[in-house]
Order: C-alpha cells, then structure tokens, then sequence
C-alpha cells in the first residue's frame, strides 16, 4: 500500500520519562512563545489591557465587555518602566466628575460650569507639551484628532473640546449619548498615554529578560541534555557535531527578532508528539517544489547541453580525445577502466548472453542467406518450383546452423580466455585502445573533419534543447502536477483498503 511520505514517519523510541520531559519542555516553549507575543504587542494593545472592552464594530455602539480578563497593566507596567502621566491622569478624574455633575440634576449650574472649565484648561495642559511624541503613540494622536474633528468639525483638539464642553452645545444635546462618546472612543486614547523611565544608555527601560532569562536557562538545559543523549546514542559524534545538530534552537537565545522562536518551539511541538505538523509541512514542500522542478530541471538540461556544445567546439577536441589514452592518465600502471569493464561484460556478453540467443540467430542468419540465395540467377524452368525452395530454405537453414554454433563455440572460448588474467592480452588490448584514441584524434584535426562535425554536433544539441523545453512546458501546469501527486498518494490507500471482488 503506498502512503504519503509524512504517514510513514515513525518516531524514535524514547524511554517515558524522556518522553515526558520532551513534551514538558515543549508545553513550556509554546507558553514562551505566548508571552513573547504578549509582550510585542502589549504597548500598542495597552489601551485595550486598560479598558478590556472589545468593540468589533467602531461605527455601532456594541461593546463587548472583557472585565474577566485579569488586568496585566499595572504589573506590567512596572516591567516597561511605565508610569502614570500626570495631566492625563487628572483629566480623567475631572471627566469623572463632569460626568457626574452632569448626570445628577441636582448639581447646580455654578459648580458644572466650573467643572468644564477645569476640563477645558485640562485638555489645554494636556497638550501643551507634545505627551504622544513617541512612534507608537503617533497613531493615537492622530486617531485622537480625527474622532475630534468628525464629531466637532472642529480641527484641533482643543477647539473641539472647547466647542463639545460648551454650555450651548451640552445643553442641546443628550449627555447619555455624549458620555457614551467620551468614554468608548475619547477617554481610552487619552488613558493610553503614559511616561516612560529612561535607562543610563537613554532608551526606555524595558526588564522583559529577567522574565525571559527563565525560559533561555532552561532551553539551554534542555539542549545540553539532547546533546548528551545524542552522544551516548551515536558514540562515534563529536560533543561539537552533537551540538550543532540543534542549530534550529539558536532563536531561543537571541534577545531580537525573538519572533522567530516560532520554528524551532513549532518543531519542538512536534517532535514531542503534541502536535503533528507533517502534513501541512509535505503541502507546503510539496507545491514549492512543484513550483521550482520545472524551471530548476530546465536549467539543469540547459547546463548540461551548453556544456556538450562547449565541449564539442572546443578546438581541443582532439588533445581532448588523445589524452583518453592510458599513458596520459596520472597512474598509468593502473589497467585502464574501460580494460576491467570490457573483460567485466565481454565474457558475460559471449558465454551467456550471445548462447541463450541462438534460436533467434539461426532464424535471422537463416532468413539472411535465403533472401541472399533468392538474388542469385536461377535458370527460368527451374525458377518457382516448390522442391527448388524446400532445398534453398533446408540448405540455408541448416548452413545458417552450423555457422552459429560455430559462433557461439568460438565466443565461448573467447569469452573464458578473456575472463581469465592474460597480462599479454591485456596490454595488447591497452595498446589497440590507446592507437584508437590517437587514430580518431589525428582523423579529427583535419580541418574539414573537425569544424563539420563540430558544426553537425551544435546543431544537433540546439534542437535536443528546444525539444526539450518544448516537451517540459507542455506538460501541464503546477496545479496538475499536484493532483497527479496526491491522486498516486492517497488514490492507492482507498483502493488498498477496498479487498478485490
């Protein structure tokens, strides 16, 4: 039955608890991993960690409170060396209190106006030092001043908060509806900003490694103890060798780019058993390499069909050819391959091969020397008598016999004789091959000779080439090549699985 290669893997044997220890270690991988990613995205989603409301659909009023979600702000906080931004902080305690001066229709008018006039002068501290100058909070700002502006049609933002926290147009417009502005798309950008402690080099402080640095001990404990149960399992590797074989773990201990953890704690999950990502792992291989074989074998073909040409068109041709000769080559006491394949197949061709044949030598000698007898002259009476044919066909038959035993008796004897060591058969044969080479070359440094049939041999590969690659694009695209793969692959398991009638 044939199964798709990753169906046939099979993992090594383990003992329990290394078993155990591998999917351990991989559980805690894949908690790094989360963490990590938390911790990338945890500054442009610190509003959202603030807040924990989720609103799917910015232009509604729906909002999907998240207050299960323990709040990681206030500890993590302290790990990016955050702080609480003054001006910000007391303007959402005065909003606060706007927002309940304004609900309670006891409160009189005197106090409320005080309350937004604070809030107006707020909103001016807030941003009379730029507060979001860093390039995360670029886009805070700028997402700020854009629901400002849409909801005032005002430009900036202290205009805006000047013309939504007047008298004249809180008391034409509902304050439930109002609040509900503030505190979904206004209060949460607002809240977002926050300072930042500067370490002695004047970067943000930033202590996320003595969380990380956890994780990295304990993957390179893990790493020494592969590398010792590589060792004890193959003793002749190198403790170096050993090592390097875990390559793929070197994104675990690099403070940057930490993203790319993800591969080798994937293969970590996989290699445990937790998880199985083979088949996605033979689709993705799959369609590059169909994607790279038509064009990666066409370069190929190319290559090796330029290299014939050059070969071939080369003016040393024939030193090219003389130097085939076994006394130009480094150790020519050595007897030449060709000598040893020759005495190899010669003795085979002629003691079983060339035997086993001889039916189909008689019969094609046979029909040879009756075609041969049936041009001759023969008198005209005699000419299509039935007896003179019977005698042709019997004689040639039987002639044709015997010269083929005779054959094959005389390749028999050749065939043991070469079998067996003859040093002066040998160099005869070094002799006879090495004046072929020379004979050739001499015939091929005549000018006529040469560049005809250099010219011939390019002309020839430059077709094979251009059949070629004609036969290599007409083949089908990649799609097909891919049903055609999976239909060999998974075709045959239901048809194994199904028995015959």
């Amino acid at each position: 039955m044939m199964l798709p290669r990753w169906q046939g893997l099979k993992n090594p044997k383990r003992g329990v608890f290394w078993t155990r220890w591998d999917q351990t270690v991989a559980i805690v991988a894949a908690t790094n991993l989360i963490w990590i990613i938390f911790d990338i995205t945890y500054l442009p989603l610190r509003p959202f960690w603030l807040e924990r409301n989720l609103y799917p659909m910015p232009s509604r009023r729906l909002a999907i409170s998240m207050k299960w979600l323990p709040s990681p702000a206030i500890a993590y906080d302290q790990i990016k060396g955050i702080k609480p931004h003054g001006p910000t902080k007391e303007y959402i305690k005065n909003f606060k209190a706007l927002d309940l001066a304004l609900s309670d229709s006891v409160s009189s008018d005197a106090a409320t106006n005080n309350i937004l006039s604070k809030q107006i002068l707020l909103s001016k501290e807030l941003f009379k030092k730029e507060p979001f100058d860093s390039p995360e909070r670029s886009a805070t700002l700028r997402k700020l001043k854009r629901q400002m502006q849409v909801k005032s049609g005002r430009n900036s933002f202290l205009e805006a908060s000047k013309y939504l926290l007047s008298e004249e147009y809180l008391s034409t417009s509902n304050w439930s509806e109002e609040r509900l502005f503030w505190q979904r798309k206004i209060l949460p950008l607002i809240q977002s900003n926050y300072k930042r402690n500067i370490d002695s080099n004047g970067k943000p402080i930033n202590l996320a490694w003595r969380i990380d640095i956890f994780f990295q001990s304990l993957f390179l404990f893990d790493i020494l103890l592969r590398t010792l149960r590589l060792k004890s399992r193959l003793p002749g590797i190198t403790l170096r060798d050993a090592l390097l074989k875990r390559w793929i773990d070197l994104p675990l201990f690099l403070p940057f780019l930490r993203v790319f953890r993800l591969f080798p704690i994937t293969e970590r999950l996989s290699s445990s058993g937790l998880i199985q990502i083979e088949p996605l792992r033979a689709a993705i291989s799959q369609a590059v390499v169909a994607l790279l074989s038509r064009e990666l074998f066409e370069i190929i073909i190319l290559r090796a069909l330029d290299s014939a040409q050059n070969a071939f068109r080369s003016p040393q041709l024939p030193e090219r050819i003389r130097n085939l000769r076994s006394d130009q080559k480094f150790n020519s006491k050595q007897p030449s391959e060709l000598i040893e394949l020759l005495r190899l197949w010669l003795p085979i061709l002629l003691t079983q091969v060339g035997p086993s044949m001889r039916p189909q030598l008689i019969n094609l000698f046979g029909h040879a020397l009756q075609r041969t007898m049936e041009n001759n002259r023969i008198p005209t009476p005699l000419n299509g008598l039935k007896v003179i044919e019977q005698a042709e066909s019997k004689f040639s038959s039987q002639l044709a016999e015997r010269m083929i035993d005779k054959i094959i008796e005389i390749s028999q004897r050749t065939g043991n004789q070469i079998a067996q060591k003859d040093p002066l058969m040998e160099e005869l044969s070094i002799k006879t091959l090495n004046q072929f080479w020379e004979e050739l070359a001499l015939a091929m440094e005549k000018d006529p000779v040469l560049e005809t049939s250099q010219s011939l041999i390019w002309a020839l590969i430059e077709d094979l080439k251009r059949s070629s690659i004609r036969k290599l694009k007409d083949q089908g695209a990649v799609d097909e090549l891919i049903t055609e793969l999976d239909g060999l692959n998974f075709s045959s398991i239901e048809d194994s699985s199904t028995p015959p009638a």
